[in-house]
């Protein structure tokens, strides 16, 4: 795996849509695409959501591409803290350079590069290729690259939201700022750092009416809404537990702090990318993907796919808050999530549900196999998610994906009850049309709030090693000083 480091932009002029459009003339070394104008069936300005992406490595710029192609979306800004780095990871051989062609048509794209490249520079060319594609003279400059977010949201007029695609420990943060701008926020998961920064992030979004998501794919899927249904109507009876189990870590974890010192990457501001983390000097143990192993910056397998199946089972369980979470795991380290957990979570009962415990697998760890899956063929459970029910078990992929109950023979004679919940648009068209004043995504930061809580709070038991008792009124672990003192940790300087 190529090597990944994290965010950075240039301060520069207003370019705004609004400051496009008005400044037009007075600036003839500016080409404005025709759908800038609202042309050729394009939606006009006045029905466009202007964009600024902050944390534009290689996620923040896939990201950013796919925001690149809807139509009612006009990216004006990015920003990072990494001018430009060749050294991201990728999810295969040239992935991200074959994403950008894709989108932006430009078949040389990445050519000259050794590696992985992304960054604000990266990130600003990519915009004004795409956007230049839709010109006559296939020229357009009018995206702006910043280093500071803070800048950036002072600074750049005409932004309507932020999509903000940084390290976990940047997430709450920005997005409160963001969101006390009154800017409607698309977050990249886990949802928050910490569990006060969750609880946060969900009441800064109320009193602010922004619009705002987490990106978690799955809770628009058709997939999710089959399984809300199919259990709703007792495909396999009262579910009492739930297994769930990734492959994660892929990264390093279960290691200690290295002793040497080496030098800033050039362009990188490494200050600006601790922030809130207490400072350390640098080294490329940090950075780039490998920054989720560590307490300071990541949210460790739980954080990383966590928010993913816990979105799905939350939802079709109806569940709020947990009542106790116990870990274990391997060796514990200081600063790093060990590499293998399980961690047991347990809900009460809640409508016409009864309680249920629901238990997480990292780190090639995972339950005891389920007699109805004898036969299955390698490599098809690495990861998933089993409904234990009454009267049977149910299983999927670990975003919800391929629903069915197991054995093959229950799901061939199974007969789906009616659909009863709304379909969705789509996951991005849930946010953009939320943030156009329509309804709220199904991943808005209320919901997502209490499925981050939990998730952190789960990785709180696997630092401490004891069985938390949890009072999600009172945002309190009544048993232990210790984890109550990680449910907020303090902030270095001013960050909070």
């Amino acid at each position: 795996m190529t090597k990944n480091r994290s965010n950075e932009g240039v301060a520069g002029s207003d370019c705004s849509r609004r400051a496009i459009l008005s400044g037009a003339a007075a600036a003839p070394f500016l080409i404005v695409p025709r759908h800038v104008l609202g042309g050729g069936g394009a939606p006009p300005p006045s029905d466009r959501l202007n964009l600024a992406c902050i944390g534009v490595g290689a996620q923040g710029t896939r990201v950013m591409l796919d925001f690149l192609k809807q139509p009612d979306v006009q990216v004006t800004a990015v920003c990072d803290v990494n001018r430009e780095g060749d050294d991201y990871s990728e999810w295969g051989d040239n992935e991200l350079r074959n994403k950008v062609r894709s989108v932006t048509g430009a078949f040389s794209w990445g050519d000259q590069f050794k590696g992985c490249v992304a960054g604000r520079e990266p990130a600003k060319r990519i915009v004004e290729l795409y956007y230049g594609s839709h010109t006559t003279s296939g020229q357009y400059g009018g995206c702006t690259a910043y280093n500071d977010f803070r800048e950036l949201l002072s600074k750049q007029s005409g932004i309507d939201a932020v999509v903000i695609g940084t390290v976990d420990h940047w997430h709450a943060p920005i997005a409160i700022a963001a969101m006390k701008a009154k800017k409607h926020v698309y977050c990249q998961k886990p949802m928050a750092h910490a569990v006060g920064e969750a609880r946060r992030m969900a009441e800064v979004a109320r009193e602010s009416g922004t619009a705002n998501q987490v990106a978690i794919g799955n809770s628009a899927s058709e997939d999710t809404r089959l399984l809300q249904e199919w259990i709703a109507a007792g495909a396999i009876g009262p579910v009492r537990r739930v297994e769930n189990w990734s492959t994660r870590p892929f990264w390093p974890q279960g290691i200690d702090r290295p002793a040497d010192v080496q030098p800033v990457p050039d362009g990188l501001d490494w200050n600006l990318w601790l922030g809130p983390a207490f400072e350390r000097p640098f080294n490329h143990v940090y950075l780039p993907f490998v920054w989720r192993g560590w307490y300071d910056f990541g949210a460790g397998a739980l954080g990383d796919m966590g928010q993913y199946s816990f979105d799905t089972i939350f939802r079709v369980l109806k569940l709020a808050a947990p009542t106790t979470v116990e870990a274990s795991s391997t060796k514990p380290f200081k600063e790093t999530y060990p590499a293998a957990s399980v961690v047991h979570f347990e809900f009460p009962a809640r409508e016409n549900m009864p309680a249920v415990t629901v238990n997480w697998y990292d780190g090639g760890l995972r339950p005891q196999t389920p007699p109805e899956l004898d036969g299955l063929k390698s490599g098809e459970d690495n990861e998933g998610v089993l409904f234990i029910g009454d009267r049977g078990t149910m299983m999927c992929g670990f975003h919800g994906q391929r629903p069915r109950l197991i054995p093959e023979a229950k799901m061939s004679a199974f007969e789906p009850p009616p659909k009863t919940l709304p379909r969705s648009p789509g996951h991005y068209r849930e946010w953009i049309e939320a943030a156009k004043g329509g309804p709220s995504a199904a991943a808005n930061f209320g919901f997502e709030s209490a499925v981050a809580q939990a998730i952190l709070l789960g990785n709180i038991a696997v630092r401490t090693q004891e069985k938390l008792r949890w009072d999600s009124t009172a945002m309190k672990v009544v048993n232990s000083a210790a984890a109550q003192e990680l449910v907020m940790p303090p902030y270095r300087g001013n960050w909070g």
